[in-house]
């Protein structure tokens, strides 16, 4: 907690490297934190603040416990970390010597993967409307492919970073996503929580904030079918004047036929052998099960339920109870900041264990997410009264050697 010189902790050698690292990214001009962390002015106002989401866990944004699990484009603070802001606070925040500043980070503009196929996405602006709500917009964009496409990579590229706080992918091959979105006015649908309905693909890819696109392994590769609809599902933050997005999404072609195709395993309420029920006034906890029938290797994980999921436990155990494969733990549920978490490397499953998902749900009026006031009974739906149960997960048959390929496009 003291500088390399010896000194007291300052803002430029201590604190910039901790903000630049886990909160710029979406606290600068035109990205969807509310206001900027990027100059010892900017920080130093807001720095009680800054002391306190981060000590009770809040800010930065990052649900799974790293201790359990680690993925992709994690951002957690380590204790030294929330102990050198507190520090930094009770010395009266400091700003010490400008040259100790390692500078805000350069941020890289236009695609991170390169130079895409294929780019489409919303034909015209999206107008959200800045009545201090949240919005969850389901856009239809067809592909008009003659043929099956293989996928290296999909880039989400949005409009506009002031709004746009997370998307979703799905495929859609019945027509039943333009059959919505021509009930509904203006353009695409509204939906929560999913699609509105079992689309073909329901976390085909997915963006949040500063998670760098899945760019698969050379081999690997996802199929979008001739004449699909890409569903794009957005996440609009609250804003309190009219503001438009025109989100775009790059599309990254298989250079060579691809080995392995990347599939998507999902348990559901159907795993948990009892009725999925959630009464009124109880904490209630499901436990659902997935027999892995041939060695398999994880590319990423989305656990899913909606307002008044409370925490996810996803592991995988072998048939004689002697192994556990620790995969995924939210130990606070938020359906604001849910994703798809990438595995720094892809991870082997033996055939015969059991992914196991452990779910809470709470349906109390201590709840403050609770749609229900007071506490109704809830079951299974697409409504955000209702609830679900589900973990998504991407994978490929096993081969040797899988473990040390990285799913990682810096590397």
């Amino acid at each position: 907690m003291l500088t390399s010189l010896g000194q007291g902790v300052t803002f430029h050698a201590d604190v910039a490297p901790i903000i630049h690292a886990n909160c710029t990214e979406c606290h600068r001009a035109g990205e969807i934190g509310p206001m900027p962390f990027t100059t010892y002015e900017e920080i130093a106002a807001y720095g009680e603040f800054i002391e306190y989401v981060t000590s009770i866990g809040y800010m930065p944004p990052w649900t799974p416990d790293p201790e359990y699990q680690h993925f992709l484009g994690e951002r957690s603070l380590s204790q030294d970390d929330i102990e050198t802001l507190s520090a930094w606070i009770d010395a009266g925040k400091p700003e010490g010597n400008p040259a100790d500043n390692p500078g805000v980070p350069v941020f890289p503009e236009g695609s991170q993967v390169g130079t895409p196929d294929l780019v489409i996405g919303m034909p015209d602006p999206y107008v959200h409307e800045g009545d201090n709500t949240e919005q969850y917009q389901v856009f239809v964009i067809p592909t008009d492919f003659d043929e099956d496409v293989a996928i290296r990579a999909v880039e989400v590229r949005t409009g506009n970073g002031a709004i746009a706080h997370h998307a979703i992918l799905g495929i859609d091959i019945s027509g039943t996503a333009q059959e919505l979105d021509a009930a509904s006015p203006g353009m695409g649908y509204e939906s929560f929580g999913d699609f509105g309905f079992d689309a073909y693909e329901n976390f085909f890819a997915g963006w949040a904030p500063g998670i760098e696109a899945v760019i698969h392994p050379e081999g690997l590769g996802r199929i979008i079918p001739a004449g699909s609809d890409l569903l794009l599902q957005m996440h609009y933050g609250p804003t309190g004047v009219d503001q438009t997005d025109q989100t775009e999404l790059n599309l990254f072609f298989c250079d060579e036929e691809i080995e392995r195709e990347v599939t998507t395993g999902i348990m559901g309420p159907w795993s948990i052998g009892e009725p999925f029920v959630i009464p009124p006034n109880q904490v209630k906890t499901f436990h659902g099960e997935y027999l892995i029938p041939a060695d398999l290797s994880l590319l990423n994980i989305t656990p899913h339920s909606h307002l008044i999921g409370a925490s996810w436990e996803v592991f995988a155990t072998s048939p004689n109870g002697l192994d556990t494969i620790p995969l995924i733990s939210i130990p606070e549920w938020d359906f604001n900041w849910q994703g798809m978490f990438t595995f720094p490397t892809l991870t082997k499953v033996p055939a015969g264990y059991t992914m196991e998902a452990i779910a809470s749900y709470d349906n109390t009026a201590d709840n403050p997410f609770n749609p229900n006031d007071p506490p109704q009974t809830v079951y299974y739906g697409d409504l955000t009264g209702d609830e679900m149960f589900f973990v998504f997960f991407n994978f490929v048959p096993y081969q040797e050697g899988d473990e040390d390929i990285s799913m990682s496009s810096s590397t």
